[in-house]
């Protein structure tokens, strides 16, 4: 399996792209390989990332692992917070 971050290169929101950056961060410090898909690449990326999520609204970024669902970066920052990120991950 492989961790996917849907994410945003073009965000207007500070908060947003500083969420993004601490997961990108985790990852890259615990050499976790991952793959990138923006969203504004394409409409059709981020339909996918909110019919995946079950979100007609969701934002940026979402973490899944293969095809299940990891969540969104509440769900990581508890996950950290409890001590237990790579079950975030699910790894």
């Amino acid at each position: 399996m492989s961790i996917t971050v849907y994410f945003s290169s073009v965000s207007g929101s500070r908060e947003v792209k500083q969420h993004q950056s601490e997961i990108f961060q985790f990852l890259d410090s615990k050499k976790i390989k991952y793959r990138t898909l923006d969203i504004t690449s394409s409409t059709d990326v981020k339909e996918e990332m909110r019919k995946k999520v079950g979100n007609p609204s969701a934002m940026p970024p979402q973490v899944f692992n293969g095809d299940k669902y990891c969540g969104d970066y509440q769900k990581f920052f508890d996950a950290v917070e409890d001590g237990k990120p790579e079950a975030f991950f699910k790894l």
